[in-house]
């Protein structure tokens, strides 16, 4: 509460990291092009009742939206005002686009001490690529998620959601959350500089730790756990489903449960390094003990012994879990144009200070006067002269 966030970020891993700000009670004003706005609102289908496109709902609640030509001389100028209000700026332009408008980091120091400035690009502002366009897939590719991701012995797969973008997002509002701690203790304002093939990487997390450690190239196990096993998919007698022991403990329960009891003390599978080792012979074991019963046997069989296991769900038997329900995933709103809608809810549960949806996703322009009006105290004759000069 009480922090603005001015957020000229479009498309994903800015506006995912500005909604979350929102969810915690920043006040977000997002700026876009006249006429055409954020890139999103026109990707689909699917749209929504109105017109609005879905996936740019699932990103831009708790925002208000003013429309502003920044290649205008007085559209500049109201930027300029803008971010005299605000704590928080961020952007995802190709490198140095304020630069060239005069905005640098002191430059804006200048306009507003104290702000956090946060850029988000393909591939930061140092560095050999640095002025090359990042797009989440070529990040992927780049970022050696890809490498990690598909069947063993077939093409790299890329993942079925924009996650380098996403865990930019989430990292990008760290970075600002820890800026604004500081700010609190110092009063001095930061520059950020997120990456998106930076997120990826350090994303790689214990992969990564493996090859550092060993100089080892990781390969591709499919659905199955490098370091870990059993640890995968198998296809019961209905459907494919998930299980894994975590560890020894676990592994000894399942030989229980299974009446393979002899395989606690084979040496061949006794210990988790073990069984990576051996899991071309342990998996062809398995597989056919898992074909006698369902799914949800199985599934059952892993709660009343403590082994993680679970259906593989789609999208719709995702929503349609009671531990998702449960955990309140699903928020309502009213928009102005859809209707009734349901989006994602914020993960971040705060029992004491719980997260909240103040605006659904906002209209192209929506908050214009409003935001001209009550935030930068523009009197009605200077609206109507921005909105004659197709400023706003």
């Amino acid at each position: 509460k009480d922090v603005r966030v001015i957020d000229l970020s479009r498309v994903l891993a800015g506006p995912y990291c500005t909604m979350m700000l929102g969810d915690l009670g920043a006040e977000i004003i997002k700026i876009e092009a006249p006429v055409r706005g954020d890139d999103t609102r026109h990707w689909g289908p699917p749209f929504a009742e109105g017109g609005e496109s879905a996936y740019f709902l699932s990103t831009n609640r708790n925002k208000r939206s003013i429309t502003l030509n920044l290649k205008s001389p007085n559209g500049m100028e109201v930027l300029k005002d803008l971010i005299r209000t605000g704590d928080v700026l961020i952007d995802n332009f190709k490198k140095g686009t304020l630069e060239k408008f005069g905005l640098d980091y002191e430059a804006l120091q200048e306009l507003r001490p104290g702000l956090i400035y946060c850029t988000i690009t393909g591939f930061g502002y140092t560095g050999p690529y640095s002025d090359r366009p990042g797009y989440d897939f070529i990040i992927q590719a780049m970022g050696g998620l890809m490498s990690l991701n598909g069947p063993k012995d077939g093409e790299p797969f890329r993942v079925g959601i924009a996650i380098a973008d996403i865990l930019t997002g989430i990292y990008a509002g760290n970075a600002i959350l820890a800026s604004l701690f500081a700010r609190e203790r110092t009063g001095e304002g930061q520059r950020i500089d997120m990456a998106l093939l930076d997120s990826q990487v350090a994303s790689l997390s214990h992969v990564a730790s493996n090859y550092l450690i060993t100089g080892e190239r990781p390969k591709r196990f499919g659905n199955e756990h490098p370091t870990i096993s059993p640890y995968q998919v198998f296809k019961a007698s209905d459907k494919y489903f998930a299980i894994g022991t975590g560890n020894d403990l676990q592994w000894v329960k399942f030989c229980k449960a299974i009446g393979r009891e002899e395989w606690i003390e084979d040496e061949r599978f006794a210990t988790n390094p073990k069984r990576v080792e051996n899991r071309d012979r342990l998996t062809p074991l398995l597989q056919p003990i898992f074909e006698t019963k369902t799914a949800a046997e199985w599934i059952e069989m892993g709660d009343q012994i403590g082994l993680p296991a679970a259906q593989i769900n789609a999208v719709d038997e995702v929503f349609a879990d009671p531990q998702v329900i449960a955990r309140d995933s699903v928020n309502e709103v009213d928009h102005p144009t859809a209707g009734r809608i349901k989006i994602a809810a914020s993960p971040l549960k705060i029992p004491t200070n719980p997260t909240s949806v103040r605006y659904p996703p906002p209209l192209l322009g929506e908050h214009n006067e409003e935001i001209l009006r009550d935030v930068l105290g523009y009197s009605e004759e200077k609206i109507e002269e921005l909105k004659l000069d197709g400023l706003v």
